[in-house]
């Protein structure tokens, strides 16, 4: 499941965006929709790598069953999605560049599993050298 968030991100990155890529599944694998964040390209601020992926999964009646898998521990913006409809589990690629709201979900009981994968790390911190100025714009600072 990994592997479509990081297919994503290297496609925003491709694209001239910032490398976070993120992508819904049911817990049993089935992909609901993919997506990264393509604030730069939309120059629009509030298409963040799972709130794009959300968005293409389309409406469901019951999120408790599906698994939200980013590249990147969510912001608290995206935190709060996974909150707001009750997401039941979220699989982060690395949370050493970014740590965002993943221990509050965890305290609300969403299951978190961070996999500190070396090629989310790695794709994030080269961009974050060479681009200094949209990831701090990016992630607020």
């Amino acid at each position: 499941m990994l592997a479509t968030a990081i297919d994503e991100a290297r496609l925003g990155l491709a694209e001239g965006g910032i490398p976070i890529g993120a992508a819904l599944f049911t817990r049993d694998g089935e992909l609901l929709g993919s997506g990264h964040n393509r604030r730069v390209q939309e120059d629009d601020a509030s298409i963040h790598a799972e709130t794009d992926a959300f968005r293409r999964a389309g409406r469901r009646r019951d999120y408790a069953s599906t698994v939200m898998v980013t590249t990147l521990s969510p912001c608290w913006y995206c935190s709060g999605l996974v909150r707001q409809f009750n997401i039941g589990a979220v699989v982060i690629g690395e949370a050493a560049t970014f740590h965002g709201g993943h221990d509050w979900l965890a305290d609300l009981g969403v299951e978190i599993i961070v996999l500190d994968n070396d090629e989310c790390t790695t794709l994030l911190g080269e961009f974050i050298h060479e681009h200094p100025e949209l990831w701090h714009e990016d992630i607020g600072l």
